[in-house]
């Protein structure tokens, strides 16, 4: 009796552990290590988000600095629109300064907060410095002052997110591999006769080859006739994150990795095209695109051409986005067809260029995702090469591809991350 009862309960818990591991696709991320440092702060306390941030005063990721090397200060005065926490205490660096971090390996979010206002008697416009974390190199010769000054439209504030990997070191470790921590140091280096600061310092992982995947996952390299292999001995520098044909998303209302969603509206060019809504859509994640990937409200909303054939193929739907020029950038774009007349391949078609390059010729959302409410994206490298001018114009432009016949001339775009490629040392 006994064995026969054992035999009778296996199957009904072995399907318990399968469907468990098949829908792990369907949750946001859970971050192994989520970090949240106060700078120039004595105490714990909470942003508006509801997240708790540790003050660094005495912090032991900051232990191994000579107490000279730095001074904590409060804004002199700090503008209403601009969050207390972590914004209102600053760490100043009259000297190289390093914070280390102990986290597991893999990739992460690194996020810096800067509030260059007044503090004390020092002339935040004169503030300039480096950042390396590890092998990278992340920011050179860097103003927050003059940052903040060309950011359109104005701000009083800014965040600085990079992603990097944290590097399992290749010892014999006495313990499983998974649970050993590493030490990501991070060092703020003062221009000469200057000083450095910072305000807020976050770390949160995400998963493994969700941006880098090598081998595996070959990138187009627009413009050539090669592929590009983006592998996680590159930094990436967020440059824009934007909710197409949407409205912000606050960083909590991301999936898991706080990641901050803006409107687009500010780099549309010319017509805007229509932003179709449809309340209560479903969205349909799948293994190949995840619950993580990007929000509902990312997939719930789009800009599309509108629904006059003859108006849509006399224009493009045209982004202009001012970048760095002199690198490589990797541009996500996310696609989710939730019309309800969109259910068949053929029926949407569209051509895809970047800086006047074809870079997706037939780009069919209903074929790439496998349905209609199914979100899917497609990342590209392009290279935004030296010019006169240290800034340039990036290009996106979106038009229906007619000479394939297809029911709809209309195209459409959901969200669009871009990111600045910075090899390490």
């Amino acid at each position: 009796m006994f064995i026969s009862i054992a035999l009778y309960l296996l199957p009904p818990l072995h399907l318990f552990l399968y469907v468990t591991a098949t829908t792990d696709y369907l949750q946001r991320y859970s971050p192994t290590d989520l970090i949240l440092l106060n700078c120039g702060a004595s105490s714990n306390l909470s942003s508006p988000d509801g997240r708790g941030w540790d003050g660094d005063s005495q912090s032991k990721f900051a232990a191994s600095n000579p107490p000279e090397a730095s001074s904590v200060f409060e804004a002199s005065n700090q503008d209403p629109s601009v969050n207390q926490v972590p914004y209102m205490t600053a760490r100043i660096f009259h000297s190289k300064f390093t914070y280390t971090f102990p986290v597991l390996p893999g990739p992460k979010f690194l996020r810096l907060y800067f509030y260059p206002a007044s503090y004390s008697n020092l002339d935040i416009s004169t503030s300039y410095f480096s950042l390396s974390a590890n092998n990278y190199d992340l920011l050179n010769n860097f103003s927050a002052s003059l940052t903040v000054s060309a950011i359109r439209p104005p701000v009083d504030y800014f965040t600085k997110e990079f992603i990097m990997t944290v590097w399992d070191n290749q010892k014999l470790e006495f313990v499983k591999i998974s649970t050993v921590l590493k030490m990501p140091k991070l060092t703020f280096i003062p221009s000469p006769a200057s000083f450095a600061f910072i305000n807020g310092i976050e770390i949160v992982s995400m998963p493994d080859s969700f941006y880098a995947r090598g081998d595996d996952n070959p990138l187009t390299y627009v413009g050539s006739d090669v592929f590009f292999y983006l592998y996680n001995t590159t930094a990436l520098e967020t440059v824009y994150r934007l909710n197409v044909g949407g409205q912000d998303i606050s960083s909590t209302g991301d999936t898991g990795m706080y990641r901050t969603w803006h409107q687009d509206s500010e780099y549309l060019f010319r017509q805007s095209g229509n932003t179709p809504y449809l309340p209560g859509v479903k969205i349909k994640y799948t293994t190949k695109t995840p619950a993580y990937s990007a929000p509902v409200m990312v997939y719930s909303t789009m800009r599309s051409m509108g629904r006059e054939p003859r108006v849509n193929m006399n224009y493009n739907l045209t982004w202009i986005i001012p970048v760095d020029a002199g690198f490589h950038y990797l541009l996500r774009l996310h696609f989710c067809e939730f019309r309800m007349e969109f259910k068949s391949v053929n029926q949407q078609v569209f051509l895809i260029f970047i800086n006047n390059q074809t870079a997706e010729y037939d780009a069919d959302v209903i074929h790439m995702s496998g349905g209609n409410g199914i979100p899917v994206y497609k990342d590209y490298i392009v290279l935004v090469p030296q010019g006169s001018q240290s800034k340039q114009d990036l290009w996106l432009e979106l038009l229906p591809n007619m000479e394939l016949k297809p029911t709809y001339a209309d195209a459409i775009l959901n969200g669009l991350e871009i990111f600045k490629l910075n090899t390490n040392r």
